[in-house]
This record gives structure tokens, C-alpha cells and sequence, in this order.
């Protein structure tokens, strides 16, 4: 197998790795963050390994959509569709990624702040 579906991530999809999943279709998953930087932390990640934003290709396109109307869905079920939420991307080193799957970080329930940090 090659490192990018060695990922925790990819165990959680697997099945591998205990999460709090919340939302799971056959493109996308969605599961509570361990590491919670809000009062809503969620992760929704692709199926699909894709390591970065950066790798992702024009046949990746309908996949990301998906992945922003997913947040948008995981958003509306966690209650804080109508108050606002933020969805976060890490890209790479400089960008904070630390888990080399693409992720969407959905933060909300309290007041986002900017800039982020």
C-alpha cells in the first residue's frame, strides 16, 4: 500500500480506527475532531486518498464539490447552519496540515475570529 492510504484517516475509513462519525455517504465521511478547537469540530474527508488540495486533479472536481456540500449538510444536521460556521483547509507545511489526506475542518458554535492565526 503506498503512504497516503497508510493514513489515519484512511484507517478510520477502513474501519481500522474508532471515530464519532456523524455523516458517511460512498464519496465522503464525516466524523468528530479529537482535537476540538470549537464547540463543533468536525472533519469531513474524502474516500479517495488524495494527500493535499495542491494534488487534487480536474477529474477531482465533482469529488470536491461534493466535499462542500457535504460540510454544508454535516453544518445544517450539528445546528449551526444558521449562526455561521467556518470550513478550513490545510495545505501542506506552512498551511498546518498534519494528516496527509485532504480534510475539511468544520468549526462552529462559538464566534470565529480573523484573521485565523
Amino acid at each position: 500500500m503506498s503512504e497516503t492510504t497508510q493514513t489515519i484517516f484512511s484507517k478510520i475509513i477502513r474501519r481500522e480506527i474508532p471515530a464519532d462519525i456523524v455523516y458517511e455517504d460512498d464519496l465522503a465521511l464525516a466524523f468528530k475532531d479529537i482535537n476540538s478547537q470549537a464547540p463543533v469540530h468536525i472533519l469531513v474527508i474524502p474516500k479517495k486518498p488524495i494527500p493535499r488540495l495542491a494534488d487534487a486533479e480536474s477529474g477531482d472536481d465533482v469529488l470536491l464539490g461534493h466535499l462542500l456540500l457535504t460540510a454544508k449538510r454535516v453544518a445544517e444536521q450539528q445546528g449551526i447552519a444558521e449562526s455561521g460556521y467556518r470550513v478550513v483547509i490545510n495545505t501542506g507545511p506552512d498551511g498546518g496540515q498534519s494528516v496527509y489526506h485532504l480534510h475539511l475542518h468544520i468549526l462552529g458554535g462559538r464566534q470565529m475570529v480573523w484573521p485565523a492565526g
